[in-house]
């Protein structure tokens, strides 16, 4: 039997996959955690062997959440879980040792495929997913006004800094969490080596960015 822990703060979507996976016999979802507090609460005890982690958490972000969970759990496999199809938080979430990464619109077939995958030790994508990592590197090569490339939510996150928006505006407008917001804007500051919103926003106006 396979035991999965599922962190998500949407009933909706915990019970889809619970109706996904009730004629799968060898799987058995044994807990649900609507934020990350009750994640690691859960995990303090038992050791699913799959942790379906959703990156939009109300009190922490998924990346920081799965670097909680790789630090006291070396075995369970963890799939991210969410709508947002971007290539640097894929890429983030791989780097902090999760094993795939699935989108919430996933099909049944995708769901159990993933899960078989991580399973035998493999990563796992999902297809939409693989596409936009494959479009990223390809751009990586390129450069922008002398710059890194920059991801299509960065971009997004750029502009709407510019037209004055402030990070909970910017979470509500792009249907993320504040803390994913704050990732958007640290990866960005890294990548234009700025240290500050002010700095951030003035290199990518004379660089003609927004």
């Amino acid at each position: 039997m396979i035991n999965i822990l599922i962190i998500d703060d949407h009933p909706l979507v915990t019970d889809g996959i619970q109706m996904m996976l009730k004629d799968a016999s060898y799987l058995s979802i044994v807990g649900k955690a609507k934020n990350g507090a009750e994640a690691i609460a859960f995990l303090e005890n038992n050791e699913p062997e799959i942790i379906l982690l959703d990156i939009s958490l109300p009190d922490i972000d998924g990346l920081q959440l799965c670097d909680k969970i790789r630090a006291k759990n070396k075995y369970s496999k963890i799939l991210g879980l969410t709508s947002a199809n971007d290539a640097s938080i894929i890429t983030q979430l791989l780097h902090r040792g999760a094993n795939g990464y699935l989108l919430k619109n996933m099909e049944r077939s995708e769901l159990l495929e993933a899960i078989d995958k991580v399973m035998d030790g493999k990563i796992f994508l999902s297809k939409a997913a693989n596409e936009r990592v494959l479009e990223q590197f390809s751009s990586v090569s390129t450069a922008l006004n002398g710059l890194p490339a920059l991801t299509r939510r960065e971009k997004e996150l750029l502009q709407l800094l510019e037209e004055g928006l402030n990070g909970p505006q910017i979470a509500e407008k792009l249907f993320i969490s504040h803390f994913t917001v704050e990732t958007h804007r640290k990866n960005l500051m890294q990548k234009l080596n700025t240290n500050s919103t002010q700095q951030l926003l003035k290199l990518a106006r004379e660089k003609k960015l927004v």
